[in-house]
């Protein structure tokens, strides 16, 4: 990823919108086989040297073009005729997200095997569902991650459709105008470089898509820290459902030597905050002045390069975790039976209601034995409900057994693993 964001990279993107230009104009007759055939052979660039020149004329594409021409001679009084800097800013700007984007895919995709994998291992996996943070009803890990896949295939899906909305170059001229150039020279070269014309360009390519970029990939991003800020949740001591790999030498502290640290998730978490720091910035950008002014230039440099790269590395960094998670079913089993199964509650109330017992009437004593386990160290739910004659009287010792088994709450996770064919 580093390597599309290269100020050489940058240079060379131009230079391809210049080139693929001129053999539009060449196709067309009008430019000289002669002086294509010079250009093709000849045209490079140094990045020191145009810095050096940009430092005097303090514009980016006269001292690219100035470099260019020390190269190719004579025949490059015939590159960038009718264009103007924004043709080949945003047009080499858009290959560059292209790749970009073209990388980001494919680490998503490595993403979307780890989480499969690891679901299709723990379908069966059962542990306790919370929610506000407080215990719920069992579910397994496999569901949980069932639904990080979920959302991973929709970002691959939303990263698709960015790949297509971010490919798209013009070469307009001033204003976007085509005045001294002609829409079929746009055509042809957009086509060489794998590019779609923009529909309807100013003197730029409009900021709503580059906004787009940004807000799609602080997006994946959110996904990221949701996955990592539950991955450090379960890694509390109180809770260690799942931990981290730990390597051999790994230290967690420098004063206690018993940590073990969710160091990655907790980076992921922090670098995602970063991606969605720039989408303000990326939506500021869209309104400029008229059909063209350079606010979004200076944002633009340092925004999307590090957008690109922050999620290329936290996307392998996810992947890393998620490969070499700990998994600890024996705590998830002991976390969920804690006060003696009081998370099986839904499930005697209901029973209670099928033996014709009065809703209120169910829901109070279940709640009142339940909060008693839940009070009482060395609690039992289940067994305050043994002891209850009203309850005995109505379930028998099967009934209420069946209450506290998590076969109800697995039967139908087959819809789940049919739509993720896992």
């Amino acid at each position: 990823m580093a390597q599309i964001w290269t100020d050489r990279a940058k240079y060379q993107s131009w230079l391809d919108v210049e080139v693929a230009a001129c053999e539009a104009n060449c196709q067309l007759g009008r430019l000289p086989q002669a002086a294509m055939e010079q250009i093709r052979q000849q045209a490079s660039f140094e990045p020191e040297r145009i810095l050096e020149i940009e430092a005097e004329v303090r514009h980016d594409v006269i001292a690219f073009l100035t470099n260019v021409n020390e190269h190719v001679g004579d025949a490059g009084r015939f590159i960038h005729v009718g264009m103007t800097s924004s043709d080949v800013l945003d047009t080499g700007l858009a290959l560059q997200l292209k790749a970009s984007t073209a990388l980001l895919r494919q680490e998503l995709s490595a993403l979307e095997l780890a989480i499969r994998n690891l679901a299709k291992a723990h379908k069966n996996t059962v542990m306790i569902g919370r929610s506000h943070a407080i215990h719920g009803e069992p579910i397994t890990f496999g569901f949980k991650l069932a639904g990080w896949l979920a959302e991973t295939l929709r970002n691959a899906e939303r990263l698709q459709q960015l790949e297509k909305d971010i490919s798209v170059g013009q070469v307009s001229g001033a204003m976007g105008t085509y005045a001294n150039t002609d829409p079929e020279v746009e055509r042809l070269t957009c086509e060489r470089l794998g590019l779609t014309p923009d529909t309807a360009s100013t003197q730029v390519i409009s900021r709503d898509r580059h906004a787009d970029y940004v807000q799609t990939l602080a997006l994946v991003g959110a996904s990221l820290d949701r996955f990592a800020t539950e991955i450090r949740n379960l890694q509390r001591t109180d809770v260690l459902e799942v931990e981290e790999s730990f390597a051999k030498g790994q230290k967690g502290s420098s004063a206690m030597p018993h940590k073990r640290n969710p160091i990655r998730s907790e980076r992921i978490s922090g670098l995602a905050r970063v991606l969605r720091s720039y989408v303000v910035a990326a939506l500021e950008n869209v309104a400029l002045w008229h059909e063209r002014d350079i606010s979004h230039s200076s944002t633009e440099r340092m925004m999307l390069p590090d957008c690109s790269a922050t999620l290329h590395f936290i996307l392998r960094e996810m992947t890393a975790v998620v490969q070499g998670l700990g998994i600890y079913p024996e705590n998830m089993r002991r976390n969920m039976n804690v006060y003696g199964g009081v998370v099986f509650s839904q499930r005697v109330l209901l029973t209670l209601v099928e033996s014709g017992m009065n809703r209120e009437d169910a829901y109070k004593l279940v709640q009142n034995h339940a909060h008693a386990a839940w009070n009482q160290e060395g609690g039992n739910f289940r067994a305050n409900l043994e002891a209850d004659d009203e309850v005995s009287n109505r379930l028998s010792s099967a009934q209420l057994a069946e209450c506290f088994s998590t076969e109800l709450h697995q039967a139908n996770l087959n819809v789940i693993w049919k739509r993720l064919n896992i």
